[in-house]
């Protein structure tokens, strides 16, 4: 059962799907599609004869490719980028004057060092020195900043790795609002298999599991980012609102090892984000191509984008 946030208002009223008309464009059939809806609507073959003989049912022919865009991949935490970085910007360009007068001074100094101990050098040393200085002085964006372009562009590189799963009936969806919190989903993934919640990571190195089954970044316990992406996937859950449908959650990972090639901890599967697309091709059909067309419908009009 989805677990209520505490941010969450239990009285929010979500829109209906009569309210906007269906995300849903059609595709012309190719002629492999061709070809297998011929096979598959073969009038000369009894549809029970392959149950009678045992052998498997033919797949289902899809002319039907759900799109069911709401946001873009990266938009909000590039945004967060752009805001801290005016921020700081802003706070630095009042320090401009006394950096200015910094290097200036340290500028002279050495040059006036350098008169008393090699003459010939005095210029060279003292631009050597204030450019040297400049630098140290240089505008820099924080590394809590810089995360969130990297974190931009590793939700842009899982988007590019989820879009060939349009072309199999899935709909995908990115950076996709929570109501009553400052909180997103990266990636909701709907199709064949079910509805399935993305969190992309971007870390470095390599992440490990200890004896207690805690996952580690470095000196970091990724307890609390597992928590708020199994939180997301019962956030998709709760706004869905389809009793029979429940939504799982998977953290892709970017530049980082994963232990054993994928992992489950805390109920969410972690796994390198380029194993994903396979991983969700790889779960059974639970669903029909129109279920999953209505149920991509009704995310599109329940979520908004983050940003």
């Amino acid at each position: 059962m989805p677990r209520p946030h505490p941010d969450s208002d239990p009285d929010r009223v979500w829109p209906t799907c009569d309210d906007q008309p269906p995300g849903v464009s059609i595709r012309p059939l190719n002629h492999a599609d061709l070809a297998a809806l011929l096979a598959h609507l073969n009038d000369d073959q009894d549809p029970g004869d392959a149950v009678r003989s045992g052998a498997p049912a033919p797949a289902p022919v899809l002319a039907v490719r759900v799109r069911a865009s709401v946001g873009r991949p990266g938009a909000s935490a590039h945004a967060e980028y752009q805001r801290r970085r005016a921020a700081e910007w802003t706070a630095w360009r009042v320090t401009v004057p006394w950096r200015i007068a910094a290097v200036l001074a340290v500028g002279l100094a050495a040059w006036l060092l350098a008169t008393q101990i090699a003459p010939h050098l005095a210029a060279l040393a003292g631009v050597t020195v204030a450019a040297g200085l400049g630098w140290l002085l240089r505008f820099r964006v924080a590394p809590d900043t810089v995360a969130w372009r990297r974190g931009a562009a590793g939700e842009r590189r899982t988007a590019r790795l989820l879009t060939p799963l349009e072309r199999h009936g899935w709909a995908v969806l990115h950076d996709l609002a929570i109501a009553g919190s400052k909180a997103n989903i990266d990636h909701l993934v709907i199709g064949p298999s079910g509805v399935v919640a993305i969190d992309t990571k971007q870390y470095r190195g390599r992440l490990r599991l200890d004896s207690d089954g805690m996952v580690w970044h470095g000196r970091h316990l990724l307890v609390s980012a597992l928590r708020k992406t199994l939180w997301e996937a019962d956030q998709a859950d709760e706004v869905l609102g389809v009793a029979d449908i429940q939504v799982p959650a998977i953290m892709a990972i970017h530049g980082a090892t994963v232990p054993w090639g994928r992992l489950q901890a805390d109920g969410v599967i972690v796994a390198p984000a380029r194993q994903v697309p396979d991983l969700l091709r790889a779960l059974p059909p639970i669903l029909g191509p129109e279920r999953v067309a209505w149920l991509a419908d009704r995310a599109r009009l329940r979520f908004r984008a983050a940003a």
